[in-house]
């Protein structure tokens, strides 16, 4: 698989269960690594990315979002403290 992602782009990564949408944004986030080949971010090897940087600039939505049990506001805030109103 080859995806070009230009900066500023968003991306979203969509289709029926079982297609690998879960198991890109896996191997993205470092949590396993291709068994051939190699995911390389402006001609660099992710290996080589610090790994909080890295995942720190993905966004993942579960097929099935969960709520943690507290409002709208703390959901939303939720490991990101420095959110705004």
């Amino acid at each position: 698989m080859n995806v070009e992602i230009h900066p500023g782009q968003k991306v979203a990564f969509v289709g029926p269960s079982g297609c690998g949408k879960s198991t890109i944004m896996q191997l993205l986030q470092r949590f396993y690594f291709p068994n051939e080949g190699k995911i390389t971010i402006d001609g660099e090897d992710i290996k080589d990315y610090d790994i909080h940087y890295l995942r720190s600039k993905l966004g993942v939505v579960s097929q099935e979002p969960i709520l943690f049990n507290g409002s709208f506001r703390e959901n939303i805030k939720y490991n990101k403290y420095d959110a705004t109103e």
